[in-house]
């Protein structure tokens, strides 16, 4: 399984950027996705999560009404849309996927199986 994040950079608070990640080597449809983010000495954080069919999502406090998760299950891939971005977003962030066929979606990183190997989102003020 591979899962391969791209679209991170250097962003202007208030901003946008739009993450994309690529799934490969899994029946994508059948995993629920979420994106986590880890900032410099701090723990991974979620973000938000979608399930398999789309949905259904589920967003963090701190990113609801700013970023919108999506998945298309033709290509296999979910892509985060980061609006009205903030410095305290700088972090690098990651896709994963969560359990086949699980119908709950979960903010609990260690409960997820596969894992991209993030990208970097700096914001600048």
């Amino acid at each position: 399984v591979q899962l391969q994040a791209s679209g991170g950079g250097l962003a202007q608070a208030g901003g946008s950027l739009r993450l994309s990640c690529a799934a490969s080597g899994l029946t994508f449809s059948r995993y629920p996705m979420g994106w986590f983010r880890q900032a410099p000495g701090k723990g991974r954080e979620f973000v938000a999560a979608i399930s398999g069919s789309g949905g259904t999502t589920f967003y963090a406090d701190a990113v609801k009404g700013r970023f919108t998760i999506s998945r298309d299950n033709i290509k296999n891939s979910v892509d985060l849309q980061m609006n009205s971005l903030k410095p305290e977003g700088t972090a690098v962030y990651y896709c994963a996927a969560d359990k086949e066929n699980s119908k709950v979606l979960t903010t609990t990183a260690h409960l997820y199986t596969y894992w991209g190997q993030g990208t970097l989102v700096t914001v600048s003020s």
